[in-house]
């Protein structure tokens, strides 16, 4: 039997009041036309296209270029309120073709150990959070950088978006791209989770539509590509292209959503070329990230058991008591 959950009516009154925002607040944007939908992008936003995955033999030429090195970091943390915590970060970097020689970076923060007193003039005008993103991104750079130095793969295949690393950690990011286009290494970003809102923003000019909202990409885009289909961006459109990066959409599975795509603008010729290999690595019935990336995803990831283990093997339990375990916590080590 179903099992039945007692929920306050007040709390039904709530998401039926949130369903009812949100169905206005999209209404004119799902009444909207496809076809209007599609031209509109074709004419202000960049051509629609269809892509087909890569042959056995283009495949067969990847291998002996030295395979696809997939990136990707992770993050959790132990404790409570500022600055009672620790932050710790992991990343990998994983090739195709050498399976058995993954490459591990780490780090960690807690507010705890003040950065500063060593780094004053980087850190003193970052607030808490750049600090971590920072953090992340560096380890996820640093793990990219040996990979390459190691294993010379044709391609890089980071998990989100390139422009990331650009903002959070410029200098280490400066190396990578510079190396990347010393080696004539492709690098591409796969951004799984689209932020955007180049056509949101487009269609919110237009005075014809009289549409004051602002929709995101992944809203707009939801069902409108074809399985396979690609929209290359026009440099003018987006803010990418003023950091040095070229970008597409993408429907790379048969999920109605679609993922995002960078790369360096130097590379840009090989854009669709790497939205063939990305098509050709995502299972059709997934939800659109390339396998790889999911494999380094699983591979990478910091779970809860793992953050408590580090911490009640590896530091002194007075420090872990004291600094990171509040006494409803005690009660389950």
């Amino acid at each position: 039997m179903e099992k039945l959950y007692s929920i306050n009516n007040n709390l039904k009154e709530k998401i039926l009041e949130l369903n009812s925002i949100l169905s206005e607040k999209y209404g004119k944007v799902l009444s909207l036309d496809e076809t209007f939908i599609r031209d509109f992008i074709e004419e202000n936003v960049g051509y629609i296209q269809k892509v087909d995955k890569l042959s056995r033999e283009e495949l067969m030429y990847y291998y002996q270029k030295g395979g696809i090195l997939g990136v990707d970091g992770s993050r959790n943390r132990i404790g409570g309120a500022y600055p009672h915590f620790v932050e710790i970060y992991q990343g990998l970097a994983k090739s195709t073709l050498y399976k058995d020689r993954p490459i591990y970076k780490a780090d960690f923060y807690t507010p705890l150990y003040d950065e500063r007193i060593e780094n004053l003039m980087e850190d003193s005008r970052e607030q808490e959070e750049s600090i971590r993103n920072r953090k992340l991104s560096t380890i996820e750079i640093e793990a990219a950088l040996e990979g390459i130095r190691q294993l010379n793969p044709y391609a890089v295949m980071m998990d989100g978006s390139l422009i990331r690393y650009d903002i959070e950690s410029f200098s280490h990011w400066i190396e990578l791209r510079k190396e990347c286009e010393r080696r004539g290494i492709i690098l591409v970003g796969v951004i799984k989770d689209i932020k955007t809102s180049i056509i949101g923003d487009l269609l919110k000019e237009d005075e014809d539509l009289n549409i004051d909202e602002c929709f995101y990409d992944r809203e707009l885009l939801y069902g409108i590509l074809e399985y396979g289909e690609m929209i290359t961006i026009h440099g003018e459109v987006t803010k990418k292209t003023k950091e040095g990066f070229s970008s597409l959409f993408m429907r790379s599975s048969k999920a109605p959503t679609v993922i995002g795509m960078d790369i360096l603008d130097s590379q840009k010729k090989h854009l669709e070329e790497m939205a063939r290999l990305v098509l050709t690595l995502t299972p059709e019935d997934s939800r659109g990230v390339p396998l790889w990336i999911d494999i380094v995803d699983s591979e990478v990831k910091i779970t809860d058991d793992m953050v408590r283990g580090l911490m009640e093997s590896y530091l002194d339990r007075q420090i872990l008591e004291m600094l990171f375990i509040s006494e409803r916590d005690k009660r389950t080590l």
